[in-house]
């Protein structure tokens, strides 16, 4: 094993724990709030499902904020894996030395540049489509956001934990909301209302087979699209403006793969969560879909659902392209012109 195992998590935690202090503060309170309810539940191993303890929570949220203000102007600490360390962003080489002893490590910048660190359980390692997958198991350290999967430096990273939680949050939140909705028919087809427990095991392993197979559709998006891409999405300003290429090519790569896969081998669970979970400005930007889920709900005939997926692959490809050059045109004004673009037509697909 790791020779101090325990210093390495540390400086990871510590290194979360900078990054949080950096950028947690500049969510909605609604969702820091949630977030952070979460994120005690983790570090106090509290079972999904138990109720969370009020005292004790409020006095760990204003233990953490006044811990965030003595580190936020600390640099972030290299990984005590050699004599000088190594420098936290470096996966590879931290993974290099960590995977051979069942351990795996992420960190990378995430939404609005914030970074993530993790360290956890390998629970295995295999490549897809020439892309390697680490599939992250317990948790020992991370940061107050868990994104269940994301590409980073050219491998796919999945946390298993992070996908059960984020499927028990979603559960949770159901049981008070319409029964009969996509989210709903997802529980229905998992059976969670007859075994909870079982239910989610089934629909953790089907849901981050999903989100794979998103991640690949990134990676051919990514070769589509160029370098060009990712250095507009690195100098991006307006928050919007990243939300809008961000939404953009999420549609792109699930048209290139995570919808025709599912499609093809009649994921129907994956298919009813996949919409319950198309919201916001993916959802204004493809409103085709829902309207064609809805058919297919009606027929079970998933004839109209492929073609407009394949039909889409093309127009969001298109569109990506059309903002890459917009921005390109005049990076001084490309997130204002890209806000301008957001305002138009850019769906453009019909039922």
């Amino acid at each position: 094993m790791v020779e101090n195992l325990s210093a390495l998590i540390d400086t990871v935690q510590k290194n979360c724990t900078i990054a949080d202090a950096r950028h947690a503060r500049d969510m909605t309170m609604c969702t820091f709030l949630l977030e952070m309810r979460e994120y005690y539940r983790w570090e106090m191993e509290i079972p999904y499902g138990a109720r969370l303890p009020k005292d004790e929570l409020g006095d760990w949220l204003n233990a953490r904020e006044s811990l965030w203000d003595t580190v936020e102007e600390e640099e972030f600490a290299p990984l005590p894996l050699s004599e000088i360390g190594i420098d936290p962003f470096e996966a590879d080489d931290i993974n290099r030395a960590l995977i051979p002893l069942g351990l795996v490590y992420s960190s990378g910048l995430g939404h609005f540049r914030k970074p993530h660190f993790v360290l956890a359980e390998l629970k295995r390692a295999e490549v897809r489509e020439g892309v390697q997958v680490l599939v992250a198991g317990c948790e020992y350290a991370r940061d107050l956001i868990a994104p269940p999967a994301a590409m980073r430096d050219g491998a796919i990273f999945l946390r298993m934990d992070a996908v059960r939680r984020l499927l028990w949050n979603k559960y949770e939140e159901w049981q008070w909301k319409e029964k009969d909705t996509a989210l709903g028919r997802a529980f229905a087809h998992y059976d969670f209302e007859r075994d909870v427990e079982r239910g989610l095991d089934r629909m953790a392993e089907a849901e981050s087979e999903a989100m794979i197979l998103h991640e690949i559709g990134e990676a051919r998006a990514e070769s589509l699209l160029g370098a060009d891409w990712n250095e507009m999405l690195g100098q991006l300003t307006s928050r919007h403006a990243e939300l809008l290429v961000r939404a953009v090519r999420d549609h792109l790569a699930d048209c290139l793969m995570t919808l025709p896969t599912l499609l093809e081998r009649e994921a129907i669970g994956s298919l009813h969560f996949y919409l319950a979970n198309l919201s916001g400005l993916r959802r204004v930007l493809f409103p085709a879909l829902p309207q064609a889920y809805e058919s297919w709900l009606a027929s079970r005939d998933t004839a109209q659902l492929a073609d407009l997926v394949s039909r889409a692959e093309t127009h969001w490809l298109d569109v990506a392209r059309q903002l890459t050059a917009a921005y390109h045109r005049d990076p001084s004004q490309g997130d204002a012109q890209l806000n301008a673009l957001a305002g138009g037509d850019l769906a453009g697909l019909k039922r």
